[in-house]
């Protein structure tokens, strides 16, 4: 499948089927995840597979809709704050930007895989930090929740040619006119 057919079909799943992910798949995705860039190669990127139900309950405490979020697996994305790369000439530490990367690779990888996914960002860091025993050096920045959509939670692929702003309203181009 090209690329831009991978990115239409993908679309934020929150109902999924009670059906476990195989083993491989979940490697594929977290495979995708390792070869994520990070800046300067860094790799401070830190992931946490929760798949029993114990977890995938604690998963659900942290979040603000739990009864939202039946998926089989969750990757917690973690980061290592001062092992990421900061630019030096404002101080910015990109190791938000890193964990975004690398959970846009494993997303679409999941894609790929014929596996449905959602990106969360709206949980309690802290509650996730307890549950798991997460150390203080790595911080949670996101949630990656996998699993096999039930059909009906599936957007058509076509929805990119209605909802979303066309390039001109999101491109422009560098003009040296006068």
């Amino acid at each position: 499948m090209d690329f831009l057919t991978l990115a239409k079909k993908r679309c934020s799943i929150r109902s999924y089927e009670d059906k476990p992910i195989e083993p491989e798949k979940l490697q594929a995705v977290l495979e995708a995840g390792r070869l994520a860039p990070t800046g300067v190669n860094l790799q401070e990127q830190r992931l946490l597979v929760v798949q029993s139900p114990e977890g995938i309950a604690k998963v659900a405490e942290a979040v603000v809709k739990p009864d939202a979020y039946t998926a089989k697996a969750f990757i917690i994305v973690c980061a290592e704050k001062d092992a990421a790369w900061t630019r030096k000439f404002d101080g910015h530490n990109i190791y938000e930007i890193d964990a975004s990367i690398v959970t846009t690779y494993m997303m679409l990888a999941a894609t790929e895989q014929g596996l449905g996914s959602l990106w969360v960002c709206r949980f309690q860091p802290d509650m996730l930090r307890e549950a798991f025993h997460i150390p203080e050096k790595y911080i949670p920045v996101n949630i990656l929740c996998l699993g096999y959509a039930k059909p009906e939670a599936v957007k058509p692929a076509d929805r990119y040619d209605t909802d979303r702003k066309p390039l001109e309203e999101t491109v422009w181009y560098e003009s040296f006119d006068a």
